[in-house]
């Protein structure tokens, strides 16, 4: 089953690495009656940023636990390799 891991790693790395993108921050023009203007628009797109930063947060940590469990399964398996090597 330990040949197994690799690809098991590989495959979940890059499950993971592309789910955790942060968003654009909001454009704000500079011309103040531009803001005045597309109001509405700005505001709708803080709020969806703020929405989507908290999402990202939440995939941020969850990307932290599962590496973190995953570098203390690969300090076992190293540990039981390097055991391995010294019954010759």
């Amino acid at each position: 089953m330990l040949h197994l891991t690799p690809q098991v790693i590989l495959l979940s790395v890059a499950a993971n690495s592309a789910t955790c993108l942060a968003p654009q921050r909001p454009f704000v023009p500079n011309d103040p009656a531009a803001v005045i203007e597309f109001a509405d628009l700005i505001r709708q797109d803080f709020e969806s940023y703020i929405t989507d930063i908290q999402r990202h947060f939440r995939c941020l940590e969850d990307e932290r636990v599962r590496a973190f469990e995953e570098a203390r399964l690969v300090s076992q398996d190293y540990g039981a390799f390097v055991s391995s090597m010294g019954k010759d």
